[in-house]
């Protein structure tokens, strides 16, 4: 197993309109985001393998995560992005000596160019979003969650890009409720950039038109999520909720946090702006997911 000290992140409790609301810093993992968890796994699985070069496309920090847990087991990573990406996630990626590619376009893009690499060179595809192994690791979150508050959450929020996040949080929850007969599923409430949000617009049956221009939720912006079908699938009409959050929202939900004392990237601030939107209708106690930490953000991008 590689190990580089993920997992067991602060729980950090507020009250918001007189609920219990409790915020979980994944940003605190070793490379500043919940994916981390899923690269540990990963990155083991590759070095079970005998792999020594693998290929992978990111908007930033699973891009990141890979180049770190790789660089630990001599495992060299070829990073294909999209041109948008953040500086400082692709400077990181660089200090962890990874292979950067910077891809014009959209997100999709940089995946099909890292799809076409691999395929030349005879490379492993180390995909965090279509692979499997990264989902449990990714899940263990909700096992911390259970062991930190001494009951299930009542409700969790977390951003939703390709998925896995969310996704891990929901199929642990319901491990933990095979385990616990009469325990409650906590309500899953996943929040995506209005401007970029396929399943808010599959959850309400309206036809999604595409992303339309920029997001400080760089991390969010993916037209075609891998793992949309089996979130909505499991998700409870009667219960959970997704949420779209305009740009000025997230803005001013991000700056919220900092002034609190949390510095974490606008993804993360997502589920700030998603809590505040449905706070009424959360079931105690309500855990966010913060995914990202600040310091990957560039603030030139704030226009």
């Amino acid at each position: 197993m590689v190990y580089l000290g993920e997992g067991g992140t602060p729980l950090v409790g507020r009250e918001v309109a007189r609920k219990r609301v409790f915020l979980k810093l994944e940003n605190l993992n070793p490379t500043g985001s919940f994916k981390d968890r899923g690269s540990a796994l990963l990155v083991s699985f590759l070095l079970s393998r005998g792999v020594t070069e693998v290929v992978e496309d990111s908007s930033g920090n699973a891009g990141a995560s890979l180049a770190a847990y790789a660089a630990a087991v001599g495992i060299k990573s070829h990073i294909f992005v999209p041109s948008f990406a953040s500086g400082p996630k692709l400077q990181q990626m660089q200090a962890y000596g990874a292979r950067v590619v910077r891809v014009p376009g959209a997100r999709e893009a940089a995946h099909q160019a890292a799809l076409s690499f691999a395929s030349e060179r005879g490379l492993p595809y180390a995909s965090h979003a279509l692979l499997p192994m990264g989902i449990p690791g990714i899940g263990t979150t909700a096992f911390e969650l259970i062991e930190q508050l001494g009951q299930m959450p009542g409700s969790i929020v977390a951003p939703i890009g390709h998925g896995s996040l969310f996704l891990g949080l929901i199929l642990a929850a319901r491990a933990i409720r095979a385990q616990q007969p009469g325990a409650s599923l906590p309500m899953m409430v996943g929040a995506q950039p209005a401007n970029c949000a396929p399943l808010v617009a599959s959850w309400e049956k309206r036809e999604f038109g595409g992303c339309q221009g920029s997001s400080l939720a760089e991390g969010t912006q993916i037209e075609t999520p891998v793992r949309a079908r089996q979130i909505l699938r499991l998700l409870d009409p009667t219960r959970d909720s997704l949420v779209a959050i305009t740009e000025d929202e997230l803005l001013s939900a991000w700056q919220a946090l900092a002034k609190m004392g949390f510095y974490v990237e606008p993804t993360s601030a997502l589920v700030w702006a998603a809590c505040y939107k449905l706070i009424d209708d959360l079931p105690e106690p309500v855990v966010l997911v913060f995914s990202g930490s600040g310091l990957k953000f560039s603030q030139q991008s704030i226009k």
